[in-house]
């Protein structure tokens, strides 16, 4: 290896244990980074690396300490990339006691776990005094001089160029990290006579060391700049304005991701110039904050002067003298601003020529190109020209000197955009660039009859929903057209003109509810299960209660019980109370997680009556973005998200004496999760600590055993139910429309069957609607003659209390069939069902990581929920399951238990929360059943590009920052993003519609027109859906949150009270993670910058054949029909999620311009050479290759 790739190998890891030091210090210097970097080449482990620093007076934590020794190992010269990172990921496995055969294929996943790290993260953003790149507070000092005596201080180009000082401390920051220490040991071979600590106790005063401006010594001697020396300043004349290769001092006022600003010194008005990324220092640097600070001093050399527009270069000159590293670019003969042209680069090389080039380049061409016009417009003004009325001077090509120039409007380049290849060092081998990723596989048979179903019910759904929409317009079409007839006719019969004004616009009317509805609820539905007799006797008389005694007794004798019961059972409400009423809140809160937030709701509102308390007083709820409880609460009920966020704060759970994870057999990834953090809790807090924490785990399935064994052998406590036998019936052949077969069969279930109610299990909503509709029609159609059929819908989104026809038994001389999800399965209890009819499938929220995209798919299910289902028909009498399926399908194509949704989703919010919780070592993590290994590489690899991860794997700051909001990873870095554009309260708003999801905007069937146009109202002078949503949002607020407003704009007002809730609380952790609620409105270009900066990820390129294709893995997309740049096709854009239903969708799309990608995401984006592809974009067809857009950069 050439000894240069050795020196720019050793200088990369110079500014990176800088960067480091500097994080958790607040010292960053190349003479101490070279210190550490040899004491580590020195040891042989980490523990001798630690030992090594605590004799220099360093005291680091050992996370610190073994990260540092690992980012050495790992990028030292000569390494063999990845030859390090297993050496240390080996290490985890070891101390938690795994054999993980995948942690030598995936050493990414078995990092060091750095707990104490992420504690004293917690702490510094507690105490406010950084950001989330460590950046101190306003009033900061610059960092102090490097020690004496220390070799390696010297000056010189090739060691001066190696580092840009990481720059100031804030004041605060500083004192904080001094430390006294007692004694400190020299170093074992003398070359360093001051330790570490010495080091960080020197004072920090004073601008970089270096000679005033305007010095009189000879450029020959001191290479300064090319107008003959360090630009002017407080010691010298004041240049009018910034001379081309000049170094000044200045001061960094603002900082970006793709750079920083600098306001400079020695100019007239102190002018601010910008410095890009790439020229900060010669390492690469990944976000600009990560090695300057706003206020630091520093030196700058002006590299291009263009309209204003200033461009610096810091890389470029020693921080600590002033002197110009690169002597070359100052010429002789152009020491006046006005020698300009491109031969001066000749000395140049790299990148620091390209750039100047560009610049001048810019420069130049935005002289001859003046005001883009089209082709008409162009036209046009030459023929006013031509004769006599425009002069020529106003034709945008005309030059001064060379008169009219060749027209180079066509030629209106865009920039060229690519992916940084670059891996991160701690996923070397192990990202999709190298690795071979494939999708998560939920189906036992994938060319089985029931997957083949499966495939067919989209295309016969879309069938069922055209045939629909013609029959609604067959009943348009039967509206009288002419209306106006009678008017016009000055002989109209009397009442003729009345009857045409009520019959005007009778086509455009709304059903308040469908007829089917109607004929199920009424018109005034009542929602909540009847109850009867006293709050005491209906508790009495659930199952549960004569198991109170026993109940208590194994939680006193048990640290953990897993209790088995049917629903209905009163496990939920009840154990609460029981275990409130033997005195365990004395300890502590107890705490019931639930897998719904509606469930949370609802529940708490039922146990606070039975509790004799107001809601919020000693029985509460926590939601997302929602918190119902007060310092009296001693039984609090929870999505299980909002408990994990919890153990997110307070490691150990201290608060809670009890935690029930109720519902646990739906193995949400919420209680997957806390499945692993209570296990370990359980430890830390057993019987012995003085603090025990109990744990019960639900379940309404009988997969008690796995459960059982997960938690230590633990016992069961089952609550007996009553079970009747049910008759299994299966079909002969497969059938191909499962939702037609399904109707049939309750139909022929209806008019043959004894009485008894059904149950018709199908996927969703829509599907749930369709049947319910067409079921009735079918039904009517028999006539008068045949009993009543009452068709009930059950689905997720209803309200928790269901509506009471659902509870009630059904009218004598007719029967109920009660259509729903597989929220029947077990989380409802509907008394009287005695036939079940199951189609065999269900959706499922399924994530694939090589398209990085999350589909809702129609799939079969389990086993065990074929089970499940059949006992709904044994909960009153002995009952019948109908499966539309073939007995070897149930035994061949269905999978014994259902995939979990740990290991079929996207985990980038979870693998964050973990980070910040200082798990890195996911692989010796505790998941009762481990995801795959593919998605969580690739949640690290996104994790990491959006800045949350360092080059080791551990949580940065920003990381930190972005674990305090509940929101999903790329949401959090939109919102912090936001705070350097000073737009926060619009981008807030813009998550929070976002966060509602899809159910904004509704059309009715029969007012679909009116519903889209109004629609359309709210992207009209907007680039995009986001600035659509936060548009309709903005004027909703503008009308006191009008519920008529709603109506009139066709918007779901219960959504818009969901999307202000959000707000709210994410202004509130704005205000607790130092984010200030900033404004721009008016400032579209600054909104759009800030969500591209949270979605650079998400983002695609229009193809000339019509459709969209994405950077990241490229694969075919189109923007969602409902989306407002539908019929725009802008050239670039960034969605928030990709669906896949007919088509890939991009859905929430907003229009990007390209070279915002390179600003926000130096590290992820590059820009191509753009001087080759105007010979290249002549052959394109006519209007591909062009700029982006007419809304964005306006």
């Amino acid at each position: 290896m050439s000894s240069e790739l050795l020196k720019l190998q050793h200088l990369a890891l110079v500014s990176k244990v800088s960067q480091e030091l500097d994080n958790h210090l607040g010292v960053s210097d190349r003479t101490l980074a070279e210190f550490v970097i040899e004491l580590a080449n020195d040891s042989r482990d980490a523990s001798a690396f630690g030992v090594a620093l605590k004799e220099n007076g360093a005291e680091l934590s050992p996370a610190l300490a073994e990260s540092l020794f690992a980012l050495v190992a790992t990028l030292k010269p000569g390494a063999v990339p990845g030859s390090a990172a297993p050496a240390r990921s080996a290490a985890p496995a070891a101390r938690a006691g795994h054999t993980n055969p995948a942690a030598t294929k995936y050493p990414g996943l078995a990092t060091a776990d750095t707990r104490e790290r992420a504690r004293e993260i917690d702490r510094e953003l507690a105490a406010k005094q950084t950001d989330e790149s460590g950046r101190p507070k306003l009033g900061a000092v610059p960092p102090p001089p490097p020690p004496r005596g220390v070799p390696g201080a010297h000056s010189g180009r090739a060691d001066s160029a190696s580092i840009v000082e990481a720059g100031p401390s804030g004041s605060a920051h500083g004192q904080h990290r001094e430390r006294e220490r007692d004694g400190r040991g020299a170093r074992h071979d003398g070359r360093h006579s001051d330790s570490i600590a010495d080091y960080a106790r020197q004072p920090r005063h004073g601008p970089p060391p270096g000679p005033p401006p305007r010095m009189g010594a000879p450029p020959a001697q001191q290479g300064y700049g090319a107008a003959g020396g360090y630009g002017g300043g407080a010691h010298g004349p004041m240049d009018e304005e910034p001379i081309k290769w000049a170094v000044y001092r200045g001061t960094v006022s603002n900082v970006m991701d793709f750079g920083c600003f600098v306001r400079i010194e020695g100019v007239r008005g102190n002018p601010e110039g910008m410095v890009h990324v790439s020229m900060i220092k010669a390492a690469r640097v990944t976000n600009a904050s990560d090695v300057v600070r706003k206020g630091q001093d520093c030196w700058v050399k002006v590299i291009s002067v263009s309209k204003g527009k200033i461009s610096l270069s810091m890389r470029d000159v020693n921080q600590e003298t002033g002197e110009d590293l690169l002597p070359a670019a100052k010429r002789g003969s152009e020491t006046s601003v006005a020698g300009r042209g491109l031969q001066g680069t000749r000395g140049l090389s790299g990148l620091t020529r390209s750039q100047i080039e560009a610049a001048d380049r810019d420069a130049s061409s935005a002289r001859q190109r003046g005001k883009k016009m089209s082709s008409p417009e162009r036209w046009e003004a030459q023929q006013l020209i031509a004769s006599g009325v425009l002069p020529v001077e106003e034709f945008p090509t005309y030059d001064p000197t060379n008169g009219l120039m060749e027209d180079t409007t066509e030629l209106d380049l865009e920039v060229e955009i690519e992916l940084n290849e670059a891996e991160p060092a701690f996923l070397a081998g192990q990202t999709s660039k190298t690795l071979e990723v494939s999708p998560i596989r939920i189906v036992a048979n994938p060319d089985g009859s029931m997957q083949r179903a499966a495939m067919a019910a989209g295309a016969l759904a879309k069938e069922r929903r055209e045939m629909m929409q013609e029959l609604q317009q067959a009943e348009m079409d039967a509206v009288p057209r002419d209306l106006s007839r009678p008017w016009e006719d000055p002989m109209a019969a009397e009442g003729d003109r009345h009857l045409a004004s009520e019959l005007r616009g009778t086509g455009l009317s709304a059903h308040q509810m469908p007829e089917w509805k109607k004929q199920a609820f009424g018109n005034a539905p009542q929602f909540g299960q009847k109850q009867k007799g006293s709050i005491m006797e209906q508790r009495q008389s659930l199952p549960v209660y004569k198991l109170r005694e026993q109940l208590i007794r194994a939680m006193m004798d048990n640290q953990c019980l897993v209790v088995i019961g049917e629903t209905g059972s009163g496990k939920t409400t009840q154990m609460t109370q029981y275990l409130a009423e033997a005195g365990f809140t004395s300890k502590g809160v107890i705490g019931c997680t639930q897998p719904r937030r509606v469930a949370a709701m609802s529940v708490a509102k039922r146990v606070a009556e039975e509790f004799g308390c107001r809601l919020g007083e000693e029985v509460g709820y926590t939601i997302r973005f929602e918190d119902q409880t007060s310092p009296d609460t001693v039984i609090k009920y929870m999505t299980d998200g909002m408990l994990l966020r919890e153990a997110l704060l307070e490691g150990d759970l201290e608060r809670y004496s009890v935690i029930i994870l109720d519902e646990a057999h739906e193995r949400t990834i919420h209680t997957d999760v806390l499945f692993g953090l209570l296990k370990g809790i359980m430890q830390r807090r057993g019987p012995g600590s003085g603090n025990e924490l109990k744990i019960v785990v639900t379940s309404a399935t009988l997969d008690a055993d796995k459960f059982s064994s997960y938690f230590f052998k633990c016992p069961i406590f089952t609550i007996p139910g009553r079970t009747f036998p049910v008759e299994i019936l299966y079909t002969r052949a497969p059938e191909q429309d499962y939702m037609d077969a399904a109707l049939i069969t309750v139909m022929q279930i209806h008019l043959t069957e004894p009485e008894g109610d059904v149950l018709l299990f199908l996927t969703g909503q829509e599907e749930i609607d369709t049947a319910c509709e067409v079921l009735y029609d079918r039904m009517k159609q028999l006539g008068p003659s045949v009993p009543e059929l009452v068709v009930l819908p059950v689905y997720s989104s209803l309200p928790s209390e269901m509506q009471t026809r659902i509870f009630e038994p059904a009218a004598p001389g007719s029967r109920k069939v009660v259509v729903a999800t597989n929220i029947a399965e077990a989380s409802l209890t509907i008394d009287g069902i005695y036939y079940v009819v199951d189609p065999g499938f269900s959706k499922q929220k399924v994530y694939n990581p090589k398209a990085g995209m999350d589909s809702l798919i129609v799939t079969p299910i389990s086993q065990a929920s074929a089970r499940q289902r059949a006992g709904r028909a044994g909960r009153t009498g002995p009952g019948k399951c109908y499966r539309l399926y073939t007995e070897v399908a149930f035994k061949n194509e269905m999978l014994p238990t259902s995939v979990p949704e740990i290991q079929r989703t996207n985990l980038g919010m979870t693998v964050l929360t973990l980070k910040a919780m200082g798990i890195n070592d996911l692989l010796a993590f505790d998941f009762m059943d481990p995801p795959p290994a593919e998605t969580l590489l690739r949640a690290l690899e996104q994790l990491y590009a959006l800045g949350a991860l360092n080059d080791v794997g551990e949580l940065t700051k920003l990381g930190r920052r972005m674990a305090e909001f509940p929101l999903d990873p790329m949401l959090s870095k939109t919102v912090l993003a936001a705070d350097k554009e000073k737009c926060v309260s619009e981008v807030v708003t813009i998550v929070a519609m976002l966060s509602v999801g899809n159910s904004i905007f509704y059309a009715p069937k029969d007012k679909k027109v009116h519903a889209d146009n109004a629609r359309k109202n709210f992207y009209q002078g907007h680039p995009g859906d986001h600035l659509a949503l936060m548009n309709a949002y903005n004027q909703w607020a503008e009308t006191d949150y009008s519920h008529q407003w709603c109506v009139e704009n066709f918007v779901q007002l219960r959504s818009m009270k969901r999307a202000r809730d959000i707000r709210d609380q994410v202004e509130g952790l704005c205000e607790r993670t130092e984010v200030e609620m900033s404004s721009r409105a008016q400032d579209h270009n600054a909104i759009c910058r800030a969500v591209t900066a949270g979605f650079f990820y998400h983002t695609a390129k229009l193809q000339r054949q019509g459709h969209y294709r994405t950077i990241k893995n490229p694969q075919t997309v189109h923007i969602h029909p409902t989306s407002g740049l539908a019929e725009a096709m802008p050239r670039w854009v960034s969605y928030f999620e990709l669906v896949l239903t007919t088509k890939e969708y991009m859905r929430n799309v907003i229009e990007i311009k390209p070279d915002w990608l390179v600003e926000v995401a130096p590290h992820y984006y590059s820009q191509s050479e753009i001087s080759t592809l105007a010979a290249d974009q002549r052959k394109m067809p006519k209007g591909q290759g062009r700029a982006a857009g007419q809304h964005v950069g306006k």
